[in-house]
């Protein structure tokens, strides 16, 4: 779809006020200094001190700031304007330098000029690009030589189901764009939104694959039967920040990790 960026871009651009003001997001306490990654990215981030890192599709900023507040030296990209001007007010009260960039994944070649130490992507994030040769190809681009890309992000299964998880509803594979309309927003159901936004399944094999091709070696890639985030229909929380889908439990895979490095 030629304008899945426009459509897309409003979207987002719609959920920032909502999502600031959502418990989901726990901004004052964020202020205050919680850190907003989880285990499952901080394990395989490592030690990131006076390491560079470029945070791809960072909405407005937490993790960036948060991997900041942990030292390194981070550039957060986005394509909603809205989310970066908000992320920028964040870091400056925050005080950190973590810097922003208002642009598309495909394009960001095209306005960023610079080499990292690691590329981080997590939750939510690729199921918005139709093409993850050319993601994994600017993943690539921006990694130096023995340079660490890390991803944490929601398993491909659990897009195939209905919202209520009645049923499989949608194609495990890269079938076509998924066109829909949404009222609310995962952080704030109630939210008074409704948005058209473009989406796309993306198997497994496809993501390995595409970053194989671009010869990063895979040095870690694990699922979880638990969400670190309670962004779905019909969960339970059977530990403290750790979710399942109740009727399914812990038989289903609801995140995967990756880390590999660029040979």
């Amino acid at each position: 779809m030629e304008n899945y960026l426009d459509i897309n871009k409003n979207s987002w651009n719609a959920r920032v006020e909502p999502h600031l003001e959502s418990d989901f997001y726990f901004v004052d306490e964020f202020l205050k200094g919680r850190n907003s990654l989880n285990s499952i990215e901080l394990d395989l981030l490592g030690d990131i001190k006076g390491k560079s890192v470029l945070h791809l599709q960072c909405h407005f900023g937490q993790d960036s700031i948060s991997l900041s507040r942990m030292g390194a030296k981070v550039t957060g990209i986005d394509l909603s304007d809205k989310a970066v001007d908000t992320a920028r007010d964040l870091a400056k009260k925050c005080g950190t330098d973590t810097e922003f960039i208002c642009t598309d994944v495909y394009n960001l070649p095209n306005v960023l000029n610079e080499k990292f130490d690691i590329v981080f992507t997590s939750y939510g994030t690729i199921g918005w690009l139709p093409d993850l040769k050319q993601w994994a190809n600017v993943v690539s681009h921006f990694l130096k030589k023995e340079g660490e890309f890390v991803m944490a992000e929601f398993h491909p299964l659990v897009w195939m189901y209905d919202d209520d998880f009645e049923g499989v509803t949608y194609n495990y594979f890269n079938e076509k764009p998924i066109v829909e309309t949404s009222e609310g927003t995962y952080a704030d159901t109630s939210a008074d939104i409704v948005q058209d936004y473009v989406s796309w399944n993306h198997p497994l094999s496809d993501v390995l694959q595409s970053l194989i091709d671009e010869k990063l070696t895979l040095e870690n890639f694990s699922e979880f039967d638990w969400s670190p985030y309670a962004c779905f229909k019909h969960l339970e929380e059977f530990e403290k920040g750790k979710w399942r889908i109740t009727k399914f439990g812990n038989k289903i895979p609801m995140v995967y990790a990756i880390k590999g490095k660029k040979r």
